[in-house]
């Protein structure tokens, strides 16, 4: 029986260290490694992009969420308030409108604003702070209203506590959106928090 126990040692033995990792020369394929850059981007020179214009930030969708990226826009010195607003709101859509850069694109950053949008100021009847866009608010896709609100809210497009008045370039009401975390998460299933705009 002795003798039986010690044989089956160097047997058990063997068994044990196949349970440790082992490098295999089989080859695999699952597909490439994920990026490690994925949403992430180096530091903005600010005061480079300060010297080039306004510092402002858009957001654009990554990973199913929307991330604030770095930009400028151009305001011409002395512009009045209104014409001000206005203008931060006309380049901030363009930017958004942008190819991203090589970087962003590569940290997997995308845009669903579309074609060539225009922002006009309030109408006569409309509040100061109105921004007509070009295309109908519920005519964008969920995720083009979701940048652009979101956009305007933290920038100086907006009213002082975030919120914004959009409109479109027919009668139909003005709405207030406002931008959320939830929107910020969920761009795609949360859209922007509204409410209609009623006369005195």
């Amino acid at each position: 029986m002795t003798v039986r126990r010690l044989l089956a040692l160097p047997l058990f033995a063997g068994l044990l260290a196949g349970c440790g990792i082992r490098a295999t020369e089989v080859p695999t394929d699952f597909g490439p490694a994920p990026s490690r850059v994925h949403c992430s981007l180096a530091e903005p020179d600010v005061a480079t992009q300060a010297s080039r214009g306004l510092p402002a930030q858009v957001f654009l969708l990554c990973r199913s969420s929307l991330v604030a990226v770095d930009r400028t826009v151009r305001v011409p010195e002395g512009a009045a308030d209104s014409q001000r607003r206005v203008l931060v709101a006309q380049g901030l859509l363009d930017e958004l409108t942008a190819t991203p850069s090589a970087a962003e694109l590569e940290a997997g950053y995308t845009s669903e604003v579309r074609g060539t949008p225009t922002v006009t100021g309030p109408r006569a009847d409309d509040p100061d702070d109105t921004l007509r866009l070009s295309t109908p608010p519920d005519a964008l896709a969920p995720v083009a209203l979701a940048q652009i609100v979101c956009t305007f809210s933290d920038s100086e497009a907006a009213e002082g506590d975030g919120s914004v008045i959009l409109g479109g370039p027919d009668g139909d009401p003005l709405r207030r959106y406002e931008c959320t975390d939830d929107v910020r998460t969920r761009p795609n299933t949360e859209p922007p928090p509204s409410s209609e705009i009623t006369g005195d």
